[in-house]
């Protein structure tokens, strides 16, 4: 999930941006081995670790636990900016296309219960107690039916092919472990069901994705927040069959849906 430094990034990247000329979706490049070199030179200079050899999964974990506890109360007042800017449509794109028993994992302050249809029966999870009070809190008012319960996206305490559709907005980009917790996500989906994905990841465009490298060990560090992530790249390692792949914002936010076999 972003927060504050997302208005750093929004603010950088419109630097970098200012004159680029106008191209279409298809006028893409993907990632080189020497850009991946120089994000390793970088997380060195910043990090005591470096982000490809990750600080074990349960220190990192409770790390993001405390971010959010302390952040939760200024949340949704920092990402309805970062909505407007960045993702708009978003949540309602991702959250109007789940049906039947649904998942949402990292459901944080509940900012996508509005958009769920109501035929749908909901289960939501959140490492953070303090998120998912004001998530339980939105959901009374809106008079919403959800099961919404603390856990954590890597490693769920749910059976197999128990959901028809997960939700993940915003939060692969902060879980330690986003490869785990896509493997948890195939798990619990019953054979056909859909995993919908709204997320920031690392720019295709050149100059957006330097930008990104730049900020990415002070974001690391200090809203444990990845900038350069691709989930599909966990999705097909994982065998789901990817239906629909949007990019928007320079390559910035990708919209997906991918169904498991």
């Amino acid at each position: 999930m972003w927060s504050g430094g997302l208005l750093l990034t929004i603010a950088a990247l419109r630097v970098s941006t200012a004159y680029l000329p106008t191209s279409s979706a298809h006028d893409v490049r993907p990632t080189d081995h020497g850009d991946e070199l120089l994000a390793v030179r970088w997380q060195r200079l910043f990090l005591p670790v470096p982000e490809h050899i990750p600080e074990p999964r349960k220190r990192e974990t409770e790390r993001i636990l405390g971010l959010y506890e302390r952040e939760a109360h200024k949340y949704d007042r920092e990402m309805r900016v970062c909505e407007k800017l960045l993702f708009g449509g978003g949540r309602e794109w991702a959250c109007s296309r789940a049906e039947g028993d649904v998942l949402e994992i990292a459901v944080g302050t509940g900012r996508n219960l509005p958009y769920y249809s109501h035929g749908v029966r909901l289960t939501g999870v959140e490492l953070s107690p303090a998120m998912l009070e004001i998530a339980r809190r939105r959901a009374r008012e809106l008079g919403r039916d959800a099961d919404l319960r603390v856990g954590d996206a890597q490693a769920l305490d749910f059976p197999d092919d128990r959901f028809d559709s997960v939700v993940c907005t915003l939060s692969l980009c902060t879980i330690p472990d986003d490869r785990a917790a896509v493997s948890e996500v195939r798990r619990v989906l019953r054979p056909g069901g859909r995993f919908l994905l709204l997320e920031h990841v690392r720019s295709p465009v050149l100059p957006v994705r330097v930008v990104e490298r730049l900020l990415e060990p002070l974001m690391l560090r200090f809203e444990g927040d990845h900038l350069l992530r691709e989930p599909l790249d966990h999705l097909r390692a994982e065998g789901f069959d990817v239906e629909r792949d949007e990019r928007s914002k320079l390559g910035l936010v990708e919209r997906v849906a991918a169904r498991k076999p």
